[in-house]
């Protein structure tokens, strides 16, 4: 019988969480979600120099954002350092670790006199198999014994058969001299409590599995499933860097991309179905799965970024698209909507997420609907309202006020306008457009009327006429 599925995802509170850690935490949750199975997190937060809360925070918006929930409370590795150092114990009695005497000095004599040689060694500890009568009353470190002979295989589901020669693994240390826990031990004693059962991770860590595994064999535990999963790079192939833009996930809420279409690029970056590219988060938590992941370096691409997002943004919700945009306006420390905004808003927002690829251009859109009279143009909208087009205009409000405003009426009246006046209907948008947004390229015409209503379209058009 197979254990149910379990899958953590295990930052370090080091800093921001890092657009690669966001995708290693969506695959884990998408795998877990599409199984009717938990997902975890875990703070690996042992480094207590570097650890701060103020990074742990802002891993948890950046999950939060994402919508990736987790099962249980957050774990705290450095809060399991008793549990750790059991484990090492634990092993001590199973002659699978020992007491190391050696001194940072002698340690590093060793790795001196190897580099002297111009070869590399790894350090062979004096105390792996002596006799404990000879122990001195003195600090030691517990060191695991590692396999001289022979290979370690690690089966990754991502990377395939890896072959590790034993000869290149020392015997590490797994409690330090102060009775502190190494890294190698405590993610392996928390991911064997937790329960974890697949370890998917950045190929960075690949190795890491080898020397994990060996603890994992020294206790007699169950090996998880591994799948590394190659990195992301930025568009020219290299490791991404700060050169290539936004690294953290916050930076690309703020930047205004939605979650949704986050979520599906983040996905589609170095995992495929078929030929799919644009996907809801229902049907990749159904078609997720660990043979999708390529080998290969996935390169982040800003244009395909906004495509997915804009498709998305076009598919939502309207009134959950309100809430997400209200967010960003929050993040990006940006006023607020006021209650006549935020109804006219929700009124045009079918018309405003229209081809809109972030919330930035959707408020560009929504232009009309955030400013209040007098409208302030730009050099082409006061170009469009010349002495012909203000006396259109003004002939035109008599009949607007008498208007049933439905689209129909309005069409019949506008329509009817530019012909009295031996124009095309683009000749008289223009200026419609520049008297109602303030610029001559807006959402349509009848749209922005319909949203702002008769008495408001009246009041700017004479504005502009006057």
């Amino acid at each position: 019988m197979t254990s149910p599925v379990v899958t953590r995802f295990a930052p370090s509170p080091t800093g921001y969480l890092h657009i690669g850690g966001g995708r290693t935490a969506l695959f884990n949750w998408l795998f877990a979600r599409g199984r009717g199975a938990k997902f975890l997190l875990r703070i690996e937060d042992t480094d207590r120099e570097r650890s701060t809360p103020e990074a742990t925070a802002a891993i948890l918006r950046g999950l939060t954002w994402l919508g990736l929930d987790w099962d249980g409370d957050v774990v705290s590795q450095f809060e399991g350092r008793e549990r750790h150092a059991e484990v090492a114990h634990q092993m001590l009695a199973r002659g699978t670790a020992y007491k190391c005497f050696s001194t940072k000095e002698e340690i590093d004599a060793f790795r001196a006199e190897a580099e002297a040689r111009g070869s590399y060694a790894v350090f062979q500890s004096p105390w792996r198999d002596a006799d404990p009568a000879t122990h001195p009353n003195a600090p030691f470190a517990i060191r695991m014994k590692a396999p001289r002979e022979g290979e370690t295989v690690i089966d990754d589901q991502v990377q395939g058969r890896v072959v590790i020669k034993n000869e290149t693994l020392d015997d590490m240390i797994v409690l330090r001299s102060d009775n502190t826990p190494t890294y190698m031990l405590a993610v392996v004693v928390d991911d064997h409590d937790m329960g974890v059962t697949h370890v998917i991770r950045g190929d960075d860590h690949l190795v890491n599995a080898a020397r994990q595994q060996m603890i994992y064999d020294a206790m007699g535990w169950a090996v998880p499933t591994w799948a590394h999963i190659p990195l992301i790079h930025g568009p020219d192939g290299k490791k991404l860097s700060k050169r290539h833009g936004a690294l953290g996930v916050e930076e690309y809420q703020v930047m205004g991309y939605p979650a949704a279409g986050m979520r599906n690029y983040l996905t589609r970056l170095g995992w495929a179905h078929g030929d799919a590219e644009f996907f809801t988060t229902e049907q990749a938590t159904e078609w997720f799965d660990l043979k999708g992941i390529g080998r290969a370096p996935a390169r982040l691409d800003f244009k395909k970024l906004e495509n997915l997002c804009g498709q998305h943004i076009a598919a939502s919700d309207d009134a959950a698209l309100l809430h997400e945009l209200e967010a960003f306006l929050a993040v990006s420390g940006q006023p607020t909507l006021t209650d006549s905004q935020r109804a006219l808003m929700q009124s045009g927002m079918a018309s405003l997420k229209e081809r809109a690829k972030t919330f930035p251009e959707l408020l560009d859109k929504a232009r009309y609907i955030m400013s209040s009279r007098p409208i302030s143009r730009d050099e082409a909208a006061e170009k469009a309202l010349d002495a012909v087009s203000r006396g259109i205009l003004q002939s035109l409000t008599p009949q607007l006020r008498n208007a049933s405003w439905t689209k129909d009426d309005l069409e019949a009246i506008l329509t009817g306008a530019a012909a009295a006046n031996g124009i095309g209907f683009g000749k008289l948008a223009a200026p419609l457009r520049a008297a109602l947004a303030g610029r001559t390229v807006s959402p349509s015409v009848y749209d922005m009327m319909l949203v702002i209503g008769q008495d408001e379209t009246i009041a700017r058009l004479e504005d502009a006429a006057a």
